[in-house]
């Protein structure tokens, strides 16, 4: 418990002079977190480079909020950043969604899966797997699945209707079925 008080008020220190517009600090905050926003990021983009791009989209808005002093000290800050970086993602996604075309999933029939495939999937299967997806069934996927959003809140962030975002739901879990039978 100690340690970890510790790591708070080192914290502390850190957001206090990036609050002040220390650059220095800046740069450690961001190589502190790095890993921990990438791997939000990836979740919702195709590539690296996306993603990094979106991480470092993220921190500036990060930076820029902590000059401001819109950082709520009483929310712990990798909470705070995780809603940043997401938030990013999806200005992102949908920045880009006019350049790309939605692909029409045809009706597919269940296939039943091996539990024991499942359990032994890594995080690049994983990622390799969602890397397939059409981009709005991957978002609302990943804002369902793994952040735990509402269909309600889904739509609101991406301007769709809740039945639009359970019927990308559906097609996707349908076609990451389809990809864990064909490739495990």
């Amino acid at each position: 418990m100690e340690e970890n008080l510790r790591k708070d008020s080192n914290l502390m220190k850190v957001l206090n002079h990036c609050e002040k517009g220390n650059v220095l600090y800046q740069e450690i905050l961001y190589k502190d977190f790095y890993s921990y926003a990438l791997s939000i990021c990836r979740l919702y983009t195709y590539s690296n480079d996306d993603a990094i791009s979106i991480l470092n989209d993220s921190f500036l808005k990060v930076f820029s909020s902590l000059n401001k002093k819109k950082y709520n000290k009483d929310i712990p800050f990798k909470n705070w950043l995780r809603r940043i970086v997401i938030n990013t993602a999806i200005d992102s996604y949908r920045k880009n969604s006019k350049y790309t075309h939605q692909l029409n999933i045809e009706e597919i029939e269940q296939i039943p899966t091996n539990g024991d495939i499942i359990d032994e999937l890594t995080a690049n299967d994983i990622i390799k797997l969602l890397d397939q997806l059409p981009e709005a069934h991957r978002i609302v996927f990943n804002l369902y699945e793994i952040q735990g959003y509402s269909h309600k809140e889904i739509s609101k962030k991406l301007n769709i209707s809740k039945s639009t975002s359970r019927v990308f739901l559906t097609r996707a879990k349908k076609k990451l079925r389809v990809l864990i039978h064909k490739n495990f």
